[in-house]
């Protein structure tokens, strides 16, 4: 239990900043926050644009984690042939997005 006058010997600051250090310190928290601002602005964007039609993307549970399959044209539908063939949750992720996206199989 802290004694009398002991907190505020523990809460005093060691010294006050000279003007020096603290426009220093404000150049260093401007800089950081533009540069912040500059991240999100430049990320902002649609990354992630839509697929076009004829091409799959589909992000299916593999076996370590997340498998992303995708193609255009013949890849996509020698994909799609494939997946076809099986029954499971993956192949009906990718025929699904096969048919959705209109790749003749």
């Amino acid at each position: 239990m802290p004694l009398e006058g002991h907190y505020a010997r523990q809460t005093t600051p060691l010294y006050k900043l000279s003007p020096r250090e603290t426009r220093a310190a404000l150049i260093a928290l401007l800089v950081t926050v533009v540069a912040m601002l500059a991240v999100v602005f430049v990320t902002v964007g649609d990354s992630n644009p839509p697929t076009p039609m004829g091409c799959i993307h589909a992000e299916t549970a593999g076996i370590v984690g997340a498998e992303t399959i995708s193609g255009c044209g013949a890849e996509a539908a020698a994909k799609c042939t494939h997946a076809a063939r099986f029954d499971s949750p993956q192949a009906h992720t990718v025929v699904a997005e096969c048919e959705r996206q209109g790749v003749k199989f």
